[in-house]
């Protein structure tokens, strides 16, 4: 558990964030659902990164910078950020693409549920937030 005590926080904190920069920013989101409210997709910053880097700093503090965790964990999170910046951000813009076709062509077809990825500087900003989570929790619980 001492382990994915940085990821829930970075979690956390991420989703705290998100919400926080939703009501700020530009589009003045204010989510209207329990799963919108807890799981929104896509945004500042990304809570892919700030969790699987919380989870990869602490490991590396723990277990030593050289070690096989710590190297399965770096892999894990290379694949969850690029997952999240290439594969999901490419999908949410295919996804609003064919909702607007729909729109347009007034079809009785329903949209499709569209689930957004990351931006490079969100994927960025996540992994910043993991960073500092984890060098909080490593120096505070020693």
């Amino acid at each position: 558990m001492k382990y994915l005590f940085p990821a829930i926080v970075a979690w956390a904190a991420s989703q705290g964030l998100k919400h926080l920069f939703g009501l700020l920013g530009r589009n003045r989101r204010i989510f209207n659902s329990a799963s919108a409210w807890l799981l929104p997709s896509g945004g500042m910053p990304s809570v892919h990164s700030a969790t699987v880097v919380a989870f990869t700093v602490y490991v590396g503090l723990i277990e030593g910078w050289d070690s096989g965790l710590f190297g399965l964990s770096v892999l894990f999170a290379a694949i969850v950020m690029y997952d999240s910046m290439r594969v999901r951000y490419s999908s949410g813009r295919q996804g609003e693409l064919l909702n607007s076709v729909l729109r347009t062509l007034k079809t009785k077809l329903r949209p499709i549920r569209v689930v957004h990825g990351h931006t490079p500087i969100e994927v960025l900003a996540g992994a910043v937030v993991g960073v500092l989570v984890a060098l909080v929790v490593f120096f505070t619980t020693k």
